[in-house]
């Protein structure tokens, strides 16, 4: 149980030091979520249950600008052949940060816990030194785990939960590997309030964070 207080860029950046998650809502004028957001490498089996249990959205990777490159990760967007990616507009950004999706070579179906799991903190050992990686002989694509690429000055050039999940591991020296999932609510089907992301924190010792908090701490 960590002593300092639920929320914060200090009591964040103490979980992350420690592999546990954080919740990040990014803005109430940009996408207006809260992410609950993992170091990669400390993800268990355990926690991507909890991320589809407690959190409901999409659970990604978000690698930093330099790793993808070494990865040769391009941006979806760029490479889809077909109509539907000519124009994609978005009313909270200027793109997205989707690339491919991918599972360990070593899973089997890429999809349970377990698998995705091992796909994730291999992910994150991979990043953590990329020149010693064979990418495409660890990973084959398409996958089930989404991967994202962060922009290359973090957050002076983009504010999404890539981003400020990436910039979060930087400053507590952790692999430049993220896990995000954004936290839904039950009832509505729409993203979960902050109070009430919040009160999921306090309830789980996880601490909460304004992205803002972290921009002006980290930018």
């Amino acid at each position: 149980m960590h002593t300092e207080s639920r929320t914060g860029v200090d009591a964040a950046l103490a979980a992350f030091r420690d592999g546990e998650p954080v919740l990040i809502h990014d803005a109430a004028d940009r996408e207006g979520e809260t992410d609950l957001v993992y170091p990669a490498s400390g993800v268990t089996p355990e926690a991507v249950t909890r991320m589809r249990n407690d959190a409901g959205g999409l659970i990604c990777t978000a690698l930093s600008n330099e790793v993808a490159d070494a990865f040769d990760l391009p941006f979806l967007q760029d490479v889809i052949d077909h109509p539907v990616a000519g124009d994609h507009d978005l009313d909270y950004d200027e793109r997205s940060s989707f690339s491919l999706t991918v599972n360990h070579r070593d899973t089997f179906t890429g999809i349970t816990d377990d698998d995705r799991a091992l796909t994730i903190t291999e992910l994150a050992r991979a990043a953590s030194e990329p020149a010693e990686a064979d990418f495409a002989e660890e990973f084959r694509a398409p996958g089930h785990v989404h991967l994202l690429r962060a922009a290359p000055d973090l957050l002076a050039d983009r504010l999404g939960h890539t981003e400020l999940g990436v910039a979060l591991a930087a400053a507590a020296n952790q692999s430049p590997a993220v896990v995000v999932c954004e936290m839904l609510d039950d009832e509505t089907g729409a993203a979960l309030p902050p109070s009430a992301a919040r009160s999921y924190g306090e309830r789980n010792d996880i601490p909460y964070v304004e992205g803002s908090e972290i921009i002006d701490r980290l930018q």
